[in-house]
């Protein structure tokens, strides 16, 4: 009978792809899921999937450029990033549409656009490469970007803490009585290109968003922003092992094994978290009866 090291610490250890896949997946769950509970705090969960999916064009372009490589792909995704939330933000502040229609008509173009690119050179394997990433396929290079980009979040994170706090509260208050109102905002949507391009390394430009946004479900669990923030850490590292795991023992995808993990965390919470749907009936009931 196989016991629990053959199932959970066997694949692990005696496997070096699974180390790194497990490293990089840890890192990711460290820096992306507090950057998630913030979007997810702003409304603006639907804005890290369209910045998912504007990252496309500038990575095909790296890959045109250089086929699979690390470094033109990300610097390619960055600028990409970085043109469509500033294009969007110019529309609708120039125009009478707003923000969320110009950044979801940004993102369609750059989507399209990315994925013709891609067709270009390469064939539809390469452009699933892009598109879902190769978890289990990552080397030195990817990890240590990933690596800088964890470090260079929890700096500015613990550096602006309490600015983007405020602003998801009350940011007109922030801006009444502080300057950094407005740098604070393009500083966070920086921190979230910058997440998207290193979880594009690992888990691709469509997967990658959902390591951001699913472990927010810690909303359900506490009403705390530190709190929110650091459950989210634990349930983006339980998605990404077990996941894994999955991954190992039944044989699909990793990088959509480690998401749909990460989804069934969060079904758990809206129905069994304090602040979910059966407590929150059961809470409701009691009230009426007192």
């Amino acid at each position: 009978m196989l016991t629990l090291f053959d199932y959970v610490i066997a694949p692990i250890a005696e496997f070096a792809f699974m180390q790194r896949a497990l490293a990089g997946a840890l890192m990711l769950s460290v820096s992306a899921c507090p950057v998630g509970v913030f979007l997810m705090l702003r409304r603006m969960s639907l804005t890290g999937d369209a910045m998912a999916h504007a990252i496309l064009p500038g990575a095909a372009a790296g890959f045109l450029l250089s086929g699979l490589q690390i470094v033109p792909m990300t610097i390619g995704g960055l600028i990409a990033g970085i043109v469509v939330a500033l294009g969007a933000g110019a529309v609708a502040r120039l125009t009478i549409q707003k923000e969320d229609a110009s950044m979801a008509a940004f993102y369609l173009i750059s989507l399209s656009f990315g994925a013709l690119m891609v067709s270009l050179r390469g064939s539809s394997v390469d452009l699933m490469h892009v598109l879902f990433g190769t978890v289990l396929a990552l080397n030195n290079d990817a990890l240590t970007l990933i690596g800088l980009v964890a470090a260079l979040t929890l700096g500015i994170l613990s550096i602006f803490w309490r600015a983007l706090v405020a602003e998801c509260l009350d940011p007109l208050f922030l801006r009444s009585v502080s300057r950094l109102g407005s740098p604070v905002h393009f500083i966070f949507l920086g921190l979230v290109v910058v997440n998207l391009v290193a979880g594009f390394q690992a888990l691709g430009t469509l997967l990658s968003v959902g390591l951001m946004i699913l472990p927010a479900a810690a909303r359900f669990w506490s009403q705390r922003v530190g709190i929110m923030c650091l459950l989210a850490i634990a349930l983006g590292m339980l998605s990404s092992v077990c996941g894994l795991l999955l991954s190992y023992h039944a044989s699909p995808p990793a990088g959509p094994a480690i998401i749909l993990s990460a989804g069934v965390a969060y079904f758990v919470s809206v129905v069994a978290s304090p602040r979910g749907i059966l407590l929150a009936r059961r809470l409701r009931a009691a009230h009426r009866t007192a």
